[in-house]
């Protein structure tokens, strides 16, 4: 006989997970289909193991500079292959934590790949060749996405790599090229580079992390060359092969053609959606470009059928998916919720310096028709940055001229992912330059570069 739950979901990454957890809480009979390891490739490939090989970069380039501090250490040097065991362990332990979390609200695991093969039926085969049918009022595919590569270029896992190889290699590379300057090719680059690898990064569209704020890219964009990184930005890929057992990358920037080579190269050109074989073509769920199209309470063409996360297209983020989720959940649990407001949604970046950003871009604002007015403050004017040694950055905030309502905020800097909260409270509250200016904030803080900027932007400013 097949199991009958009110809710199954198929995938167990960020999205999944809390889909999960939040319909167990609303007393829905809930199953959780999975095909390898809790937590999905955040978790387990992504967000988490990444952002552990990033603490060990940090850690190795403050030791670098303690002599700064009047601190004098000396043979500073890494081990690499235990950089990457400590990555692996801090996934492993998250994952069994989310495994933690479903026992405890009774959430059944079902380990597998899930195939929905009809109205209300998920076919469920294990690694052993055994299947078995899962029925459901509602069905959520939540399978995540996969790294892409750029036609014609074939990821071997070996000279040409993805992000998952590129946090488990054995060696250290001597020398890369990373393909991509969006958020995964910024955080490998700086990553890499600071254990000592020669690194060139190259980027099609004109900045690094393109789509943000191009005053912050250039923060760092200038900081990476600074650090060693080859910045090659407005530059497009003409070729890429192996050769010799290295890599031959041949760019053209302003109609010149460069060779480059390396040990290996990082593919960081985007996602793809997990949606094939996830459901029978028979049922006719329209997708676009791969993603699955939904509505605004994340249900597809087919009732019953729904799909959150990064299978749905952008923005590709392990926090939105999770938010997805919780909204879908309690939409088929009969509540009242919000829809997503996407513009309130902090963008992360890990590298040194962190970029974060929230809302509309400068560039995005006047191109939808706003007057507005900036508030700026760099790290350099910032006591409590003086005092730590983390002078590089900048703080930007726009406003609406004529209500005064934050728009966006984008800043590059230490800590800068910790600093947006703040601002998408803000935003989200629909704050002003002239409540956000008034919230007292304590000194020496980083924190405090947001009260300043804003004050920046009513020519109010006090320290610059």
């Amino acid at each position: 006989m097949s199991k009958s739950y009110d809710v199954v979901i198929i995938g167990s990454g960020p999205g999944g997970y809390v889909a999960a957890i939040r319909a167990s809480q609303l007393k829905l009979k809930t199953a959780l289909i999975e095909r390898e390891k809790l937590g999905g490739v955040c978790l387990n490939w992504g967000c988490i193991p990444t952002k552990a090989l990033l603490k060990s970069a940090d850690l190795l380039r403050e030791v670098k500079h303690a002599k700064e501090f009047g601190i004098t250490l000396d043979n500073v040097n890494h081990d690499f292959a235990k950089i990457i065991k400590r990555s692996r362990r801090v996934a492993d332990t998250n994952s069994k934590g989310v495994e933690f979390l479903m026992k405890k609200n009774g959430i059944d695991v079902i380990y597998g790949s899930g195939k929905i093969s009809g109205k209300g039926k998920v076919e469920v085969s294990d690694n052993d060749g055994g299947k078995e049918i899962v029925e459901a009022k509602h069905i959520i595919i939540s399978t995540g996405g996969r790294a892409k590569s750029i036609p014609g270029i074939e990821i071997d896992g070996s000279r040409i790599i993805s992000a998952r190889d590129a946090m488990t290699l054995d060696e250290q590379p001597e020398s890369l090229i990373v393909i991509g300057g969006g958020a995964i090719g910024v955080e490998f680059s700086y990553f890499y580079n600071t254990l000592g690898t020669k690194v060139h990064i190259v980027e099609m569209l004109e900045h690094l992390l393109p789509g943000g704020d191009s005053e912050t890219a250039d923060v760092l964009e200038k900081s990476f060359k600074k650090q060693g990184i080859k910045v090659h930005t407005s530059a497009k890929l003409e070729s890429l092969k192996v050769a010799d057992d290295k890599v031959e990358a041949v760019i053209i920037k302003d109609g010149d053609s460069q060779t480059l080579t390396a040990d290996k190269a990082l593919m960081a050109v985007g996602i793809s959606a997990n949606s094939e074989n996830v459901f029978s073509e028979t049922l006719g769920i329209e997708t676009e470009k791969g993603f699955i199209k939904v509505n605004e309470w994340y249900e597809t063409n087919v009732k019953g059928i729904y799909a959150i996360g990064d299978v749905i297209g952008q923005p590709l983020l392990a926090h939105v998916a999770s938010h997805e989720g919780i909204i879908c959940v309690e939409k088929i649990a009969s509540l009242q919720p919000h829809t997503f407001d996407y513009q309130n949604v902090p963008m992360c970046t890990y590298c040194r310096p962190q970029v974060a950003s929230i809302g509309l871009s400068e560039k995005q604002a006047i191109e939808a028709g706003y007057e507005i007015k900036i508030g700026r403050f760099p790290y350099s004017a910032s006591g409590k940055a003086r005092a730590i040694g983390e002078r590089d950055g900048l703080v930007k905030l726009i406003f609406d001229k004529k209500y005064g309502e934050l728009l966006g905020a984008h800043i590059a800097g230490h800590e800068a992912t910790e600093l947006i909260a703040e601002l998408g409270a803000a935003k989200s509250l629909e704050a002003t330059s002239q409540t956000l200016a008034k919230i007292v904030h304590a000194h020496p803080t980083l924190s405090e570069m947001v009260m300043e900027a804003t004050a920046d932007a009513d020519d109010e400013e006090v320290h610059i």
